[in-house]
């Protein structure tokens, strides 16, 4: 560890030698193809992303650092200058925000160049570096840990892991809640400060945060470390890479290379699909690290792994508007039918499979790459944001009958609100893109751009995806040949290419329309992307089906979001032929139903329905099925809507948040997975346990759990606040299938209170359990 007096004397000369330091970063590696024009030579034009970027920048400016920066300047010992936030910011999680913001005002200050987002900035990394110099030895941090009863400053988990002391249940260490994720943000948060910010005193803070933890990390065992990185760690592999990118100094490569979860990433290495069941953003970020870390080294294992993962998510794991996940965990491949719910598709997943696209498509330019960018971008992350209020939704509900929760400005801070902070900053980052003499336009949305170094300004004008044409003005030119590459998207059976408007002669290569000649300003392309409305079917029942017309998907409106349940039956479609029940109405992107159940329903894009309730997939039945079948649909549906009515409350065990919500609680509970579902075994033996809280109501009430059928013969028992009221011996007969043992509870336990605490405890066996719900004990009559 530096000590006071020599951290503080290299902070004051790093801040000095910033020119030398920017001299020395380390030069773009050859195997990246092309690159993102930058932030700051972008400019939107007039479109829902400049309405969401500008409803962004109004939350930021609304959110206090002051705030943010609470737990930072408790945990250094100086006066907090703001009362802390609600929600996740209120709790050990604290500070991942912070990071976020930093990113999100650096990211917002090079789309708009207002200065009020780089003032932010500047104050922020100057409280930072308060807090930094009053601990003396490069920590800052925000996290906080529950000892004894007592909420602690975070660092004591940090100096713990330094002496080897490392225990994890996969979404902790030691107690503490995602430490290393929040540490990551904060350092990413720095990195973005210095290179779209032009913060340069945010280098000496940087570096003594990244000293702080590099010297923990340099001291672990590789089994050490390996036991460390079971818990989520976020990008933090990415960020030390970029922090050797922005210094040059081998010593931060060398530790972005040993923040390697071998357990994931060598089978994935090896090209094994080994994530269903696992927490899909866990996983993210550490492809994305390894995408940045081939794109420094060379490594070909890395782009392997990173081209597999997101192949295997894109094309085997994800719904029709790109997201993936159900309630934040990837199901089994190719079997999504069962897993369209209300939790699907979290925006952290998107916002990162976004990140890692851009890395694959810079090293080989391909337009399906972007084609599924522009999928994900369209119809989750501008759907993921209420245009108005510039407030930002957790999941994206896909089932029928749902609608979005949208975030406060005081007690929310989840994960989401963080990315969404950074999603809608960056509108601009992806539209046009720099090869050695080609300008790639891969996004159609409005804006101005100047390529600096070729002396090309270019405008698009458009209103698409509502319009079919797309306009590329030359505004100034070079006076030499250039190419200019337009993405032919792989839904348009028959694009077509006008030069200041007569047919040109185009090379098509890896899905572009490249065009090279000497340009004129005035020279103006236009690029006609006919749309045909088409299904998509779930790869595991063809009869089930979501529309997409052109690059938008599309959803019925069930009705405002402000009822307070649906009570309808989820929409089905009676028609030989599914597109063939929709007609067109003449507004873009809507279409009637004449062949939808109930009747009068109409289509109209997904991403819109900010406040109507939607439904996207439609059960499809010929005449003949839907006579058949109608009555056992029906009373499918009720059955499912009468038991979730009656569910009392429900822990998903083995996902971070439902657990983070119910106090789950343990001494030794492996996290676990099987069949694509997440779950928790209290280890073999007897006196291991894992305990959580569930509410309850007024009357009798049933305890259910959800085993695998096949785990047998098992010795535990089931207690609530104490008194057993179950001895579970699991002595069926093995069954290839999830079953739900159900105990009655007697009413004394329950009376007079909100909550009760479950316990499961081994008696000689090992306890692996998926699901505990808390049900009215009609539901678990009918159920």
């Amino acid at each position: 560890m530096l000590s006071r007096r020599g951290f503080l004397g290299s902070a004051s000369a790093l801040a000095l030698a910033g020119p030398a330091l920017a001299a020395a970063r380390a030069a773009p590696d050859e195997r990246v193809r092309a690159a993102p024009l930058p932030l700051h030579a972008v400019r939107l034009g007039p479109s829902p992303y400049r309405t969401a970027v500008e409803a962004n920048g109004r939350v930021l400016l609304a959110l206090e650092p002051d705030r943010l920066l609470h737990n930072f300047h408790a945990s250094a010992g100086l006066p907090p200058k703001g009362d802390v936030y609600g929600g996740w910011e209120a709790r050990g999680i604290a500070g991942h925000s912070l990071g976020h913001y930093l990113t999100a005002c650096a990211l917002q200050y090079a789309q708009t160049g207002d200065p009020a987002f780089r003032e932010r900035l500047a104050y922020t990394v100057a409280e930072l570096a308060r807090c930094q110099a009053a601990h003396g030895d490069g920590y800052i941090g925000g996290t906080t840990v529950e000892r004894d009863g007592a909420v602690v400053d975070g660092k004591i988990i940090f100096e713990e892991v330094r002496r080897g002391d490392i225990r994890t249940g996969g979404f902790d260490v030691n107690g503490g809640w995602v430490p290393l994720y929040t540490w990551h943000k904060v350092h990413a948060g720095l990195i973005d400060a210095i290179r779209l910010g032009d913060v340069e005193p945010a280098h000496p803070v940087l570096l003594g945060m990244a000293d702080y933890l590099g010297t923990i990390l340099e001291g672990l065992s590789d089994e050490q470390m390996q036991q460390l990185l079971v818990a989520e760690y976020g990008g933090l592999n990415d960020s030390y890479a970029e922090t050797y990118a922005l210094t040059g100094d081998p010593r931060w490569l060398r530790i972005a290379e040993r923040i390697r979860d071998r357990r994931v990433l060598d089978p994935l290495t090896a090209q094994r699909n080994i994530l269903p069941g696992l927490h899909a953003n866990t996983q993210i970020p550490k492809l994305i690290g390894l995408a940045r870390l081939y794109e420094l080294t060379g490594d070909p294992a890395h782009a392997q792994a990173a081209r597999f993962f997101r192949d295997t998510v894109v094309n085997h794991h994800s719904y029709v508007i790109g997201g993936n996940s159900d309630r934040e965990h990837f199901g089994p491949p190719d079997i999504l039918s069962p897993y369209i719910t209300d939790r699907t598709c979290e925006a952290c997943n998107s916002y990162n499979m976004l990140k890692l696209t851009r890395h694959l498509w810079s090293w080989a330019p391909d337009a399906a790459l972007f084609d599924f960018y522009e999928r994900v971008h369209l119809n989750h992350i501008l759907g993921h944001q209420h245009p108005e209020t510039g407030m930002y939704n957790y999941f994206m509900p896909l089932s029928s009958g749902s609608r979005r929760t949208w975030s406060t400005l005081e007690d929310s801070f989840w994960c989401c609100f963080g990315s969404g902070m950074e999603s809608h900053a960056k509108h601009g980052d992806s539209i046009y893109w720099q090869g050695d003499d080609t300008l790639f336009v891969n996004l159609f949305i409005p804006s101005e751009a100047r390529w600096a170094e070729r002396g090309l300004k270019v405008a698009l004008e458009t209103r698409y995806p509502d319009v079919e044409d797309v306009h590329l003005v030359v505004a100034e030119a070079p006076d030499a040949p250039l190419a200019i590459a337009l993405r032919l998207p792989g839904w348009a059976e028959a694009p077509a290419l006008l030069l200041n408007g007569s047919p040109a002669a185009f090379d098509r290569r890896s899905g572009y329309a490249v065009l090279t000649r000497r340009w004129s300003p005035g020279d103006r392309l236009t690029l006609h992307l006919p749309m045909a409305l088409r299904t998509e079917a779930t790869p595991d029942d063809p009869r089930i089906v979501a529309f997409v017309n052109g690059p938008v998907v599309l959803a019925a409106d069930l009705g405002p979001a402000d009822t307070p349940t649906f009570e309808g039956l989820p929409p089905a479609i009676v028609a030989d032929t599914p597109t063939s029940a929709a007609r067109a109405t003449g507004e873009a992107h809507r279409f009637a139903l004449p062949g939808v159940r109930p009747e009068g329903l109409s289509l109209l894009p997904f991403h819109r329905q900010h406040d109507r309730r939607s439904a996207v997939y439609f059960p499809v039945f010929t005449a003949a099925q839907w006579a058949e079948e109608e009555a056992g649909f029906v009373a499918a549906e009720r059955a499912r809507a009468a038991l979730a009515a009656r569910t009392v409350d429900v822990l998903h065990l083995g996902e971070m948040q439902p657990e983070r919500d119910h106090g789950f609680r343990a001494n030794h509970a492996d996290l676990l997975s099987w069949q694509g579902r997440a779950g928790r075994q209290a280890w073999w033996g007897v006196g291991n346990y894992m305990e959580f809280d569930l509410a309850v109501r007024p009357g009798p009430m049933v305890l259910q759990a959800l085993y695998w059928g096949e785990e047998v013969d098992k010795h535990f028992v089931i207690s609530i606040d104490g008194q057993p009221i179950a001895t579970e011996r699991r002595a069926s007969a093995p069954v290839r299938a999830f079953v739900a043992a159900t105990y009655p509870l007697p009413e004394a336990l329950t009376r007079g209170k909100e909550r009760v605490t479950v316990r499961f405890e081994t008696k000689g066996s090992d306890a692996p359990v998926y699901e505990v719900r808390m049900l009215e004990a009609a539901a678990a009559a009918d159920a």
